[in-house]
């Protein structure tokens, strides 16, 4: 068996911030990090807009308390307010911080760090590194790892969390290269395994967002908490929904509809392009249905409208947003300096996750906790986004409670002992979980299964929900759940198997997806994100309060939590 004194699941921001500050705080812990890709290709490399904090060096009104402010409305008022005060009052110290490490941010002509305007923040307080701020983070953070000893078990997958008595124990992992079973105890667990894009159709999220670390949890008898919060960022590139990011309208872009028009007038005049994302998407989602989205050749009724950033000219766009004009160019064949970009809203970043306190330790129901298991990031709901998330929070929520984290985890183990398990028990029932996939004589393709599940949750829990909807995708993913039992593997092989880590996924986001659709079908309002057309008014009295949906194979069980509110008192969310 192998031991460590900390597991850390996840290789992007959350999870390498928090192994970091172990690695600070105490440079004699053994400390490992599993990924099932390598740290560097984990999704965080893909965030591309930036960081919000109160630097003050573009804006000196700017504030803590307006960033907080921002944060808690644009949520919808769902978030809770003293984790979104650790997040803003945090938010430059780890800045200067990863600037410290050698991040590469980008400067102002005195050398200071810029900051850009973003959707729904009041002050340009983003700090960005050009279009590609994740990177420039996540390489620093893993070259750190390196020089502090970490542990990384790359290319390694996790198939359970060993999660006995209310404690957390350890977890079974699989090596993708040899198809090796091996069981990890430590005196702390902690999940940062990131969202699940790829629940629906079209998302800008990685192959490899498949919310394993929600559903190990949830098949652990954790609570997962607001999964009906699924954010659509409103500027996918069609066809391929490759994210272009709001860094482009921070800069200045227009959103036009095929008449011309900058349609935002009507949804949000006070903020433009740069409303908050659910408001903005909503607004390209009516524009489409309409009939004033545009086609490939031009002609009004199509499927997407157009990010046009023409007037910006080629110097401001090579040197703000090159990214952004580079995958444009790549994907679909369109030079942004000379013409506008097809885009249409795309499934971006899950709001819900494990529910954590403010020190990332996981709840187990609204008034207890679990023994020596922690979350962060994306995969965590410490609940600073309630709602809906605000650009260039989600990168700062990773590295401000990955820290936290991280340190919270440091000081537990202090004194603790490994735990006891037994290791041939989880090695059986892992060996014959994989073996059973193996023999399986099914009729199904993976791919086919999978492409069918994520097309009902697109259809049927999309932009716009209602209960007949909602009830007829539960029916839907019923019987998909049902021919799980009848894939079938071609590999029967144990080297480099990647589709025995399919079907692995394909259960996991079937899971979530169940989670998601009865924690939405049972909030009867529109907040944030989650808009229902039968329930078109935000309901304070009845629903302003955190969603726990408990997952069993005999259906889902849903508690609730109350929210936090320190500071604001929620009042109606215009722009």
């Amino acid at each position: 068996m192998l031991e460590h004194d900390v597991i850390i699941v996840g290789g992007g921001l959350a999870g390498c911030r928090a192994a970091l500050e172990i690695a600070r705080t105490d440079p004699s812990l053994s400390i490992a990090l599993v990924a099932k890709t390598h740290p560097i290709r984990s999704h965080s490399v893909a965030a591309q807009g930036g960081m919000a904090a109160t630097l003050k060096n573009v804006d000196v009104e700017d504030s803590w308390e307006a960033h907080a402010f921002d944060t808690v409305k644009g949520s919808d008022y769902l978030a809770d307010q003293d984790a979104v005060e650790i997040l803003t009052r945090e938010a430059p110290d780890v800045v200067i911080d990863l600037e410290h490490m050698g991040v590469l941010f980008s400067r102002l002509p005195d050398g200071r760090i810029a900051q850009r305007a973003f959707g729904g923040h009041s002050h340009q307080r983003t700090c960005y590194a050009a279009d590609k701020t994740g990177h420039a983070i996540l390489h620093e953070l893993v070259n750190n790892l390196r020089r502090h000893g970490v542990h990384i078990y790359d290319e390694w997958y996790v198939m359970q969390l060993i999660l006995e008595d209310a404690q957390a124990k350890g977890v079974v992992v699989y090596k993708i290269l040899d198809g090796q079973i091996e069981v990890v105890r430590a005196k702390a667990v902690m999940f940062a395994t990131g969202g699940y894009g790829r629940v629906y159709n079209t998302t800008s999220n990685d192959y490899a967002s498949t919310g394993d670390g929600l559903a190990m949890s949830a098949l652990a008898g954790v609570p997962l908490e607001d999964m009906e919060f699924v954010q659509f960022h409103p500027t996918g590139l069609y066809p391929v929904g490759v994210l272009i990011s709001e860094a482009v309208r921070g800069e200045g872009a227009y959103l036009i509809n095929s008449e011309g028009d900058r349609f935002m007038a009507n949804y949000a005049p006070s903020r433009m392009e740069l409303a908050p994302r659910d408001i903005t998407s909503r607004a390209i989602a009516l524009e489409i249905a309409a009939g004033r989205g545009i086609h490939p050749d031009g002609s009004a009724g199509g499927p997407f409208v157009y990010l046009d950033l023409r007037h910006m000219g080629r110097e401001k766009i090579m040197s703000r947003v090159p990214f952004a004009w580079e995958e444009a160019h790549r994907l679909v064949g369109i030079d942004a300096v000379n013409q506008p970009m097809p885009v249409r809203p795309t499934i971006h970043y899950s709001m819900g996750g494990i529910p954590t306190n403010t020190d990332g330790q996981v709840r187990s129901s609204p008034e207890n906790l679990i023994d020596g298991f922690f979350a962060a990031g994306e995969a965590a709901c410490v609940s600073v986004h309630g709602a809906n998330r605000l650009g260039s929070n989600s990168l700062l929520e990773c590295v401000v409670y990955g820290r936290r984290t991280g340190s919270a985890i440091a000081q537990f183990i202090q004194n603790r002992k490994l735990p006891q398990v037994d290791e041939q028990r989880y090695l059986t029932a892992a060996q014959q979980q994989i073996q059973a996939l193996l023999d399986q004589p099914g009729t199904t393709r993976i791919n086919n299964l999978r492409q069918a599940f994520q097309d009902g949750m697109t259809d049927y829990c999309g932009v716009f929900r209602t209960e007949e909807l909602m009830r007829q995708g539960l029916e839907q993913l019923q019987q998909l759940q049902q021919q799980y039992q009848q894939i079938y593997l071609d590999d029967k092989g144990k080297l480099w198997n990647t589709e025995i880590i399919e079907a692995l996924e394909l259960r996991n986001l079937m899971i979530v997806g169940q989670l998601i659709l009865t924690s939405a079908l049972h909030r009867q309002e529109s907040r944030g994100a989650h808009c229902r057309q039968d329930y078109p008014h935000r309901d304070d009295t009845n629903f302003l309060k955190h969603t726990l949906a408990y997952y069993s194979p005999a259906g889902i069980d849903l508690k609730y939590l109350p929210v936090t509110i320190t500071m604001f008192e929620p009042q109606e969310r215009k722009y």
